[in-house]
């Protein structure tokens, strides 16, 4: 339920990109009718049964696979260990470069896919370990057999991690206020719109696109943000990777807070969100 509201807080689409999403849609036949052009960011949601060649693409004559089609929007696999492991692990390359490149005798043509990966599973086959309210009935080399089914390569490519716990009744009987998907997207627009001032310049629109040396140059921290950036990286064994994603996660915060330097809160924030594998995949 939540991974499917999360295009509705995301920036809106200009026109080169619903222009580029109506072209992935159309070249693999999905185009709706009467739809001269997508002006909704794509949620594409495969079954677990996926193969790889949907997933990424291909067949006799390659198509766009989900994760193209998902392009600019979100692709949600629902119980991430169900999927065959090596098919997940196809998406590591495009995941980090935003494009995928399929070759066949005739032809190599290669596909945009610069999209959202969201997922989510649970903690063990019963789904109850770790749990205060419940207790876990999986041994050991069952849950080990389960968490193995996600390597560390694709676990370090997902920016946040979150553990969510059960959600108690009065919680959801509750009248308190809270913001909407309407409001959510205000504060999420004008943070891209920071983001695309910020980097007018520099060929590129958000922070995830940030490369290296661009981290260095827009991603700077203050003396104690650095000592608590550096604590994190060497208590949870963080990997260059997440070092760097780290700090687009921070900056990403700062801007969604309208602040222009990113704050010792901000770092700390984002290295909450990386803690969950250390946390389940301890070994």
């Amino acid at each position: 339920m939540m991974a499917r509201r999360i295009p509705s807080i995301l920036p809106d689409l200009n026109f080169e990109e619903a222009l580029e999403i109506t072209k992935i849609h159309s070249i693999a036949g999905e185009l709706p009718k009467n739809v001269p052009i997508i002006t909704q960011r794509p949620f594409r949601a495969p079954h677990h049964t996926v193969s790889s060649t949907s997933l990424v693409g291909g067949g006799r004559i390659p198509k766009p696979g989900e994760i193209s089609l998902a392009h600019f929007g979100v692709l949600f696999l629902d119980e991430l260990p169900e999927f065959n492991k090596n098919t997940l692990e196809v998406m590591r390359g495009p995941l980090e470069d935003g494009t995928v490149t399929i070759s066949r005798i005739n032809a190599t043509l290669t596909y945009p896919c610069d999209f959202m990966f969201v997922a989510s599973m649970n903690p063990c086959p019963c789904g109850y370990y770790g749990s205060k309210e419940k207790e876990c009935n999986c041994t050991p080399q069952m849950i080990s057999k389960y968490m193995g089914k996600i390597s560390g390569p694709l676990l370090d490519r997902i920016d946040i991690q979150i553990e969510v716990t059960p959600v108690k009744y009065q919680k959801l009987d509750s009248n308190e206020k809270v913001e909407t998907s309407k409001e959510i997207k205000i504060r999420v627009n004008n943070a891209r719109k920071i983001q695309r001032d910020r980097y007018k310049d520099e060929r590129i629109f958000s922070n995830s696109q940030l490369t290296p040396k661009l981290i260095e140059k827009y991603c700077k921290l203050n003396e104690n943000g650095r000592k608590i950036l550096q604590n994190a990286f060497e208590k949870l064994g963080l990997s260059a990777r997440a070092y760097g994603r780290i700090l687009k996660v921070a900056r990403t915060i700062a801007d969604l807070d309208n602040k222009e330097n990113i704050e010792e809160k901000h770092i700390a924030e984002a290295i909450q969100y990386r803690s969950l594998d250390k946390k389940y995949w301890k070994n």
